[in-house]
């Protein structure tokens, strides 16, 4: 695949400027459709979903994910007192490793610790702070590479990865990623992006959800698993129907993978649904995008604590730690594939 060159590009209706960085890098912004009028807009930045415009029946169409207006509000955004990782691709491994350590070929390997002695979405310099280069982009689809130096937040191997976001013409986005490694390591990526169905200035308690799955990780105090399962027959997480969505939650769904989709979410005020499909064991379910009053959302909207919704399909969290987890390892020469879909219809 060729490289993209910006430099004759930037007034382009697919491709602009989205403004600097605190370092002084330059963001740019890609736009994708389809013929049905939907619009992602993503970043190079993180690989960001930055927005999401889908058309309603009333011909208006609503923006419903979460981001920011400038690169300097999403750079700024990680120095939060909790990095709220709008729209995002996270890696090298999404979710918490236990003391950030694991062993790997009887190796014990020390992680950097992020999130009080633990490690949190890939560390300091994960995936969603990097300047992804863009391989190829067409009208409806755009792929972003990413590699990720051996020993970087003292992981093994040096990574090379992709993500492809496609808009299909059944308003599906298409979340495509794959990377290989020069050494054994671990790999656990997620789309962190959070859904809102009615809007930016709106919160998701009266929307609905649904998740197909019948057992969530137990965790402890810091939300590190503990390795046991918990069913959900009689949980107040039990979404095997739809029900209005927490006001708090941060739970790993062990998904049931004969039932699709595995997730849904409805807004009944736009008529809207939104349906996750993904090839993942697990959905870490977080309902947040708190912005503690200090960035503004798009369209001037204060983000909180039930702002948005993520689906983040991905591994069990901590799985190197617990070998009845599913399999975190990537061999040297091997190549992770992880796919999500996330398509929208109108009720």
């Amino acid at each position: 695949m060729q490289n993209i060159h910006f430099s004759h590009l930037k007034e382009s209706k697919t491709i602009k400027s989205f403004g600097l960085l605190p370092n002084g890098n330059e963001v740019f912004c890609f736009t994708l459709t389809n013929s049905n009028g939907v619009e992602l807009n993503v970043l190079n930045y993180g690989a960001t979903i930055q927005s999401l415009k889908i058309p309603l029946s009333n011909a208006t169409k609503i923006d419903v994910v979460l981001g920011f207006e400038t690169a300097e509000e999403y750079a700024n955004s990680f120095r939060l007192p909790s990095a709220p990782y709008l729209g995002a691709i996270v890696g090298r491994y999404a979710g918490r490793i236990n003391n950030a350590t694991f062993v790997l070929n009887k190796k014990e390997i020390h992680l950097t610790k992020n999130h009080n002695q633990h490690h949190l979405h890939g560390g300091f310099s994960g995936f969603s702070t990097a300047l992804w280069e863009v391989k190829l982009i067409t009208k409806n689809s755009i792929t972003l590479q990413h590699i990720s130096n051996e020993n970087e937040e003292n992981y093994p191997g040096k990574l090379t990865t992709q993500v492809c976001y496609t808009l299909s013409e059944n308003n599906e986005l298409k979340v495509e990623m794959s990377a290989s490694s020069t050494q054994d390591t671990i790999i656990n990526l997620t789309q962190h992006s959070y859904f809102n169905l009615d809007g930016q200035s709106e919160d998701v308690l009266q929307q609905e959800l649904s998740i197909a799955s019948s057992e969530i990780l137990e965790t402890t105090s810091e939300n590190i698993p503990t390795g046991n399962f918990l069913s959900l027959n009689q949980h107040p997480f039990d979404f095997s129907s739809s029900k209005p969505c927490p006001n708090s939650i941060d739970t790993t769904f062990v998904l049931n993978q004969k039932s699709k989709p595995n997730a849904t979410l409805i807004s009944r005020k736009n008529n809207l649904k939104m349906s996750v499909y993904t090839n993942q064991p697990a959905i870490h379910v977080y309902v947040g995008g708190n912005c503690f009053n200090t960035i503004k959302g798009k369209e001037g909207a204060n983000y909180h604590i039930t702002s948005g919704i993520c689906f983040e399909a991905q591994n069990f969290p901590d799985a190197p730690n617990h070998k009845h987890f599913p399999n975190s390892i990537l061999k040297k020469g091997k190549e992770y594939s992880h796919k999500t879909i996330f398509a929208f219809e109108l009720l």
